[in-house]
């Protein structure tokens, strides 16, 4: 991902909006995409300010409030499926992917090896 043009441009392009001119040909006499333009002025209209919004972030981890749950359940039932844990979050009002759920089980060390002497 590309950094963020600086404030000057951005304030020297909307001034130019703001001004009267067209996003058409302020895009074109700076240098920049006329949805740029379009999308700093409305930035400015709305918060007052220019300034580029935060880029990228953490995302919190769904099924964190519910990893006493999901290995209680394995310990009760060794044998049981990713699929299924699935839908017994499901039942619980927690939809997640069979992705998330197997990512969750990675981070704690918790695995889903089948074998005869567990069944």
């Amino acid at each position: 991902m590309t950094r963020a043009l600086s404030n000057d441009l951005r304030e020297r392009v909307v001034g130019a909006v703001l001004s009267g001119e067209s996003s058409r040909s302020v895009a074109g006499r700076f240098g920049v995409a006329v949805s740029s333009v379009v999308k700093w002025s409305q930035r400015y209209r709305a918060t007052g300010s220019v300034a580029p919004g935060k880029m990228g972030g953490h995302r919190r981890r769904v099924l964190e409030p519910h990893a006493a749950f999901i290995i209680e359940r394995i310990n009760q039932t060794p044998n049981l499926t990713l699929h299924r844990l699935k839908d017994e979050l499901a039942l619980r009002g927690v939809c997640v992917s069979h992705n998330a759920v197997w990512q969750f089980l990675r981070r704690e060390g918790l695995s889903f090896k089948k074998n005869t002497a567990r069944s």
